[in-house]
């Protein structure tokens, strides 16, 4: 009897490919024979379980926003019990910044994935901006909550000062991993912010 395939995790493993790929040589290099390799499968298997190369790529992206949420939980369950809206932001944003090997590779594969939706503007419509989203509503929940508790200035909008927190941390990430700072020296510059904005602890 042939052995049972397992397809999800034949998916998996072409995704986990292009993902190394874009990490180190970035998304243009990632042609479909090149995850082939990659991946040590044949380029006919690679197309049987993705049929383009756009649907390989937004799994893969997909896989690593699940990669990037399960860091944030882990950061999240360390930021104390229970949880505040300080101890939940200062998690969220310090594991974002590339300052381990992990962060350093979901970094630098998000960047690869960047470079590409910015030159195609049907991708990043349907594409560029779901996590961005989803990270700015839960940081501007928690500014609403510290402000609620009289934590922090009750005329700051919550929406802009999340948008402000968010793009400064990426901002911080690209200077990292340019070599301009060290990864704690961002968190240094994060914390400071933090404080700004809620009082020194």
């Amino acid at each position: 009897m042939a052995a049972q395939v397992d397809h999800e995790e034949r998916r998996r493993q072409i995704a986990e490919a292009l993902l190394r790929i874009a990490d180190t040589q970035g998304l243009q290099a990632a042609s479909m024979r090149a995850v082939a390799a990659e991946a040590g499968v044949s380029l006919r298997l690679v197309q049987y379980y993705f049929t383009t190369k756009e649907g390989l790529l937004l799994d893969a992206l997909a896989r690593l926003g699940v990669q990037l949420q399960a860091r944030m939980a882990q950061w999240i369950s360390a930021a104390g019990t229970p949880p505040t809206p300080r101890s939940l932001m200062t998690a969220v944003l310090s594991c974002i910044l590339p300052t381990d090997p992990e962060s350093r590779r979901i970094t630098r594969t998000y960047a690869a994935y960047y470079t590409l939706v910015l030159s195609d503007p049907a991708l990043v419509e349907k594409h560029g901006t779901p996590q961005p989203d989803l990270l700015e509503g839960f940081l501007a929940q928690q500014i609403r909550a510290a402000q609620q508790a009289g934590e922090i200035d009750a005329g700051r909008d919550p929406g802009m000062t999340a948008a402000g927190l968010l793009a400064m941390v990426n901002g911080l990430g690209s200077s990292v991993l340019g070599g301009q700072r060290t990864g704690d020296a961002a968190l240094a510059i994060l914390a400071h912010c933090l404080d700004e904005l809620f009082g020194s602890p």
